[in-house]
């Protein structure tokens, strides 16, 4: 990939992780972003249990911290592939960014205090972005896997 601004890439990952009420919700957190690699994290709190007996993360704020964070490196893709397009066209193409598929993988139980959902992007075409995404815990316990599928144009 080609190298883009860092401030561009940073502002792109505040935006949509923190404009999105849903993700204030459950308390997403924008952490860092670059062509490579995406991370976002959250904290572990009793609204998000799923599992009251075990005390376990719930499997849809896996899911969605997992889609957030596979929607952010889609739209790096995006950035990536019109890298001189005005910034009225970027808006519009971010503003249908959406997701066509995500498989979650749920590999062990969501124990932690802190999460970190981080994505690379596979593939960015002209009108879909593939993403591959992990959950891990402080520990670097390995949670869940995903692939995400994003329609980008």
């Amino acid at each position: 990939m080609s190298s883009l601004p860092q401030e561009a890439l940073q502002m792109l990952g505040e935006a949509l992780v923190n404009n999105i009420p849903f993700n204030r919700h459950i308390g997403l957190k924008y952490q860092t972003v670059s062509e490579e690699q995406c991370i976002i994290t959250f904290d572990m709190k009793p609204e998000l249990v799923g599992n009251y007996i075990q005390g376990i993360l719930h499997g849809g704020v896996i899911s969605s911290a997992m889609d957030m964070v596979g929607g952010i490196m889609a739209a790096v893709g995006i950035l990536h592939s019109n890298p001189a397009t005005h910034l009225d066209e970027l808006k519009k193409k971010i503003a249908k960014l959406s997701t066509i598929d995500l498989r979650v993988d749920f590999l062990r139980p969501g124990r932690g205090n802190t999460f970190f959902a981080k994505a690379e992007l596979l593939r960015a075409g002209k009108r879909v972005a593939v993403v591959r995404t992990e959950l891990v815990n402080e520990d670097d316990v390995q949670i869940a896997v995903a692939t995400g599928t994003f329609m980008v144009g």
